[in-house]
């Protein structure tokens, strides 16, 4: 393995916590209506749990209405009875065969709390890429002690990983300031 390669390997799964962090922040509601908002709902089909797309599929209606098309009649209670169960304390409503979920307005408490869990999101992501910032690290010294690389390519190397961690933790802070904005808009 040479440093190129441990450079490229470290910025790959860098990259990969940065779009888990934007996966989990997309999950967070804020108020307006968006697809992704139910993609982690399973719902009961045949005994097996399922991702609600699977069953049926999610359009915006409206920028604060969700509505869900099951593709089998049956299924519309389950698939209404998983949105309502669901962590995201929605409450949908069926309207002949189409399921009407609307996001209701959030309260200033409520908004704080999303604000909180956000932050925990990022600092996951931030101790992520920190602990592949080590890992790449130990990953040189190593090189180093095997006498695969020089002392000078090695410290080098080092700063090459602290500037690539700090990218994307600067990138991570990007991201949550956003949310954050977008979240206490009203």
């Amino acid at each position: 393995m040479s440093i190129a390669d441990v450079n490229k390997t470290t910025e790959r799964k860098m990259q990969k916590s940065l779009e888990a962090l934007r996966v989990d922040l997309a999950k967070v509601r804020t108020g307006r209506a968006h697809t992704g908002l139910l993609d982690h709902v399973q719902v009961e089909y045949y005994g097996a749990l399922v991702p609600i797309n699977s069953v049926a599929s999610v359009t915006v209606i409206d920028a604060r209405a969700l509505g869900v098309q099951t593709w089998e009649k049956g299924m519309s209670a389950k698939v209404e009875k998983a949105i309502r169960d669901c962590d995201l304390g929605l409450n949908p409503s069926t309207q002949g065969d189409l399921i009407r979920v609307p996001m209701p307005a959030l309260t200033e408490d409520r908004r704080r709390e999303l604000i909180k869990v956000v932050k925990a999101e990022a600092e996951g992501s931030k101790v992520a890429i920190r602990n592949l910032r080590r890992d790449a690290i130990a990953t040189l010294k190593d090189m180093l002690k095997n006498k695969e690389c020089s002392e000078d390519e090695e410290h080098r190397a080092q700063d090459d990983i602290q500037k690539l961690t700090d990218r994307y933790v600067a990138e991570i802070d990007k991201q949550l300031s956003h949310k954050e904005t977008e979240l206490m808009a009203i």
